[in-house]
């Protein structure tokens, strides 16, 4: 898969941090078993030389990642995150018409390796998520999620517990959203098979705060990839 030249990624750079607009199906780091793949750390690397992945991002979600270009600034981020200081807010598209008004989900997580998550009140990690519902169609919902812990998974997992997965996310059972299911008399060409609007699950992380060694905040907005962006305007089109 071909990626963006690194420096078109940037949303913001000062002299300890990067922050970039992360594209879809481009790892954060180096995955097990080190399969050699091109991933953000190794792109940063090339830009900045201590360049350093302050989190991370799951391989499919888009969206605004902080990279510190030194240790000083790598300790900086580490510390805001360990003490629940930075302010993450993710957009996501969801399965229904569900109502969220700063419902606060608090449940458990547990991972026990291998990329499986699950829901367990009594051996999982504390995990908490805030979610609003922003924009109602007819079949969908784009919600915001704030998530206050940092746990694998845990935006998707939390919404599917609220029978609200996240299009396209198999693994939670959220099912792709096809224009024939939205746009009326849609027609398919006789012999071609219908691909989803968005090849992945619908989750970017869209907004982010946190303080740079100054203490001043730095405020990032990054805009929807491509897919995301076509998944809402047909949506605002064909399903409002």
């Amino acid at each position: 898969m071909k990626f963006p030249n690194f420096k078109d990624l940037i949303l913001f750079e000062d002299n300890d941090f990067i922050v970039i607009n992360k594209p879809p199906f481009l790892a954060s780091l180096d995955e097990r078993g080190g399969s050699g793949e091109t991933n953000v750390l190794r792109l940063a690397k090339q830009y900045s030389d201590d360049a350093q992945v302050c989190h991370r991002l799951d391989k499919e979600t888009s969206g605004a990642l902080i990279i510190a270009k030194n240790p000083e600034g790598y300790r900086h981020a580490s510390m805001q995150f360990e003490r629940r200081k930075v302010n993450k807010t993710y957009h996501a598209v969801v399965d229904g018409h569900v109502i969220f008004d700063k419902l606060l989900i608090d449940l458990p997580i547990l991972n026990d390796g291998n990329k499986n998550v699950t829901i367990d009140r009594a051996e999982g990690k504390r995990a908490e998520t805030i979610f609003d519902s922003l924009k109602y169609y007819k079949h969908y919902t784009l919600v915001e999620c704030k998530p206050i812990t940092g746990r694998m998974h845990q935006i998707r997992i939390h919404l599917a517990t609220q029978r609200a997965a996240i299009v396209g996310d198999e693994m939670y059972r959220g099912k792709p959203v096809f224009l024939s299911s939205i746009k009326r008399g849609y027609k398919l060409t006789k012999g071609e098979e219908e691909q989803p609007i968005m090849k992945r699950f619908a989750l970017h992380a869209r907004h982010l705060i946190f303080k740079g060694l100054n203490d001043q905040d730095i405020v990032i907005d990054a805009p929807y990839p491509k897919d995301f962006a076509t998944l809402i305007k047909l949506l605002d089109k064909f399903d409002a």
